[in-house]
């Protein structure tokens, strides 16, 4: 695999510099939704109680209690301090809580605010539509938690690429970081040794004076969190010392989906918002709501409904796999389709899900005609037989359809009972009037992308 690109766009999140000096332009929009697949942001609210409940577990001397409040538009207000009766007794700070960053350059942070204050903030600001960036959506969730006054601000955060993690740490933390990158210190941890051998003591600046082995110890503790917890991505801009104890003021987090079956009981009532500003398609819903009726995976984002390169692959990770093929091949403006279907659905379920794909893929027509790319790695458990079933029930119903839009359908898979569902697509492309080449475990896993696209791997 060609990862640069997403590990790049790991990078973009803590650089001034942009993913465009790294990467081709054409994958850039690829690969940022590829990565936010891969990589799910999560809450500040849930990346504090995480936090909170585990850091103490690496570092005794944490005292971070996590008094958090998170506020949606169902929320009741009065029930909700009821709950949490320090609401009426503490200054709180409210923020928005939608994966978005730089609140208080946009004015959207209330601070040392008494509960009346915090109430009234809530009815004016939930559902307001606001600008961040160059996007634009509506406010659906707040963070309320306690104001601390301070002036010191720090700049810690953790990132991971193909061999370790990066560490970095700022004495010059808060919403000038990027402006002041030149005094953030970098360490790396090797995948494979640890951070035990690094010398952090030694390299963080003087002006810590007797804190530097606080913050040396809590960044210690940090990684070992960030690493047993399932994190790819940790951010905590800023944090500052409270009464000798270190306090996280704003946090960002990613969680790698890939960790999700082993961190289950750590990720225990954890969601995943969408990202600030996006609005789920009736199709991305759908499977969205099918996904959450069932033990299997099935995912869906629509990236260009218009586009030529569709795919239905089984695997998360197979998933990011392909997709970089095709942007690797020159054709990520073509990707019209991210998501994957695995954890062994059943025959209804990948019907369904093959049915929305051939759906939205036969609304537009291409003189060029349209590809239809299904593949995956070699199953350990899933049936490749029962699951294409489905797959050939919904070809069929969309035969007409497909033979309109032009549409060259492309398949590997492997795995067990593969031969039988390997058979069946080959004896369907003899009656389905649509071409279908099939290839098993014996063919390289991404070769039937430059198949479909008349290119060749590099």
């Amino acid at each position: 695999m060609s990862a640069s690109w997403v590990y790049f766009a790991i990078y973009e999140t803590i650089s001034p510099f942009p993913l465009e000096r790294f990467v081709n332009k054409k994958n850039i929009k690829a690969a940022k939704v590829v990565l936010d697949m891969a990589q799910r942001g999560i809450r500040e609210y849930d990346a504090k109680r995480l936090l909170a409940g585990f850091l103490p577990q690496y570092l005794k001397e944490f005292s971070y209690k996590g008094d958090l409040a998170l506020v949606g538009p169902e929320t009741d207000l009065e029930e909700l301090a009821s709950v949490h009766p320090w609401l009426k007794t503490s200054k709180l700070v409210v923020k928005p809580d939608q994966l978005f960053g730089k609140r208080g350059k946009y004015g959207l942070v209330l601070l040392d605010a008494d509960w009346d204050s915090a109430k009234k903030y809530l009815q004016e600001n939930m559902g307001a539509l606001v600008t961040v960036g160059n996007i634009t959506g509506r406010l659906s969730h707040f963070l309320i938690e306690p104001f601390i006054p301070h002036e010191e601000e720090l700049y810690v955060a953790i990132s991971s690429e193909s061999d370790g993690d990066n560490i970095f740490f700022s004495m010059k933390g808060g919403v000038f970081v990027e402006e002041n990158w030149d005094s953030v210190i970098r360490f790396h941890v090797d995948l494979l040794d640890g951070i035990e051998g690094i010398d952090i003591k030694s390299r963080l600046p003087e002006g810590l004076g007797e804190k530097r082995v606080a913050v040396e110890n809590f960044i210690k503790a940090l990684w070992r969190f960030y690493a047993d917890s399932g994190f790819c991505y940790l951010e905590i801009n800023p944090f500052t010392f409270r009464n000798g104890s270190i306090v996280p003021l704003d946090m960002v987090a990613k969680l790698d989906d890939a960790e999700e079956y082993w961190q289950r009981k750590r990720w225990l009532g954890l969601s995943f918002p969408e990202p600030f500003g996006r609005t789920l398609s009736k199709e991305e819903l759908f499977i969205k709501e099918l996904d959450s009726k069932t033990g299997a995976s099935l995912k869906l984002t629509i990236l260009n409904p218009e586009g030529r390169v569709w795919t239905m692959v089984a695997g998360g990770g197979a998933s990011v796999i392909y997709a970089d093929t095709i942007c690797d091949l020159g054709h990520a403006r073509e990707m019209a389709n991210y998501g994957e279907y695995s954890g062994d659905p059943n025959t209804e379920e990948t019907y369904y899900y093959t049915k929305t794909i051939l759906d939205l893929m036969t609304r537009h027509k291409d003189p060029r005609g349209k590809m239809l790319l299904i593949g995956g790695a070699i199953a350990n458990f899933t049936d490749v037989a029962k699951t294409f079933k489905g797959v050939v029930m919904a070809l069929e119903e969309y035969q007409p359809k497909l033979q309109e839009a032009g549409v060259k359908i492309y398949v590997r898979r492997g795995g067990p009972n593969y031969e039988q569902g390997l058979k069946l697509m080959r004896n369907l492309g003899k009656k389905l009037g649509v071409p279908i080449e099939v290839y098993g475990p014996e063919t390289h896993m991404t070769r039937i992308v430059p198949l479909a696209l008349g290119g060749a791997l590099q």
